[in-house]
């Protein structure tokens, strides 16, 4: 990928748009067991997509653990990685996404995920598949080192073709 280092919205807008997969951070809960208890990073790799207003579309099962994790406690975290193929991945571009995750399984929005996620199709009919949207709160640009920006969720809000 391309960067234009003048325009950081730019940059993640692109990220989100040319991205077939992600990865998803939620909160997991456990107790005892030896290892301790409480709230522990819980990250599952995703494929994603986006609702007419740029936000990230989510097909999920509720049988899974992050699905779980996202009832529980709503709020998430979600890694867009630019750097596939690089030598030195750490010069390239990654966008980090905070925000909350919320139902969002509208006809359009699932007309909208198959079409960016065709592969979906075999099990998007399935009872415990469901959309959510990921409302963006912030994003965190790494676009190489030292070249970092902090930009707030209604920056990258637009009507998606």
């Amino acid at each position: 990928m391309t960067l234009n280092h003048d325009d950081p919205v730019k940059n993640v807008r692109a990220l989100i748009d040319g991205a077939t997969r992600a990865y998803l951070g939620s909160l997991a809960e456990r107790s005892g067991s030896g290892g301790g208890s409480g709230s522990f990073p819980f990250v599952s790799l995703v494929l994603p997509a986006r609702d007419g207003t740029g936000q990230p579309l989510l097909l999920l099962s509720d049988l899974s653990d992050h699905a779980k994790n996202l009832k529980r406690d709503p709020h998430a975290s979600l890694l867009y990685d630019g750097t596939l193929g690089l030598a030195e991945p750490l010069t390239g571009a990654r966008v980090t996404l905070i925000g909350r995750v919320a139902a969002a399984d509208t006809p359009e929005n699932r007309a909208r995920y198959l079409a960016a996620q065709p592969s979906a199709q075999g099990y998007a009919g399935f009872g415990d598949f469901h959309l959510y949207r990921f409302e963006i709160q912030e994003a965190l640009l790494v676009a190489g080192f030292g070249r970092i920006h902090r930009i707030p969720g209604n920056a990258l809000l637009s009507a998606v073709v």
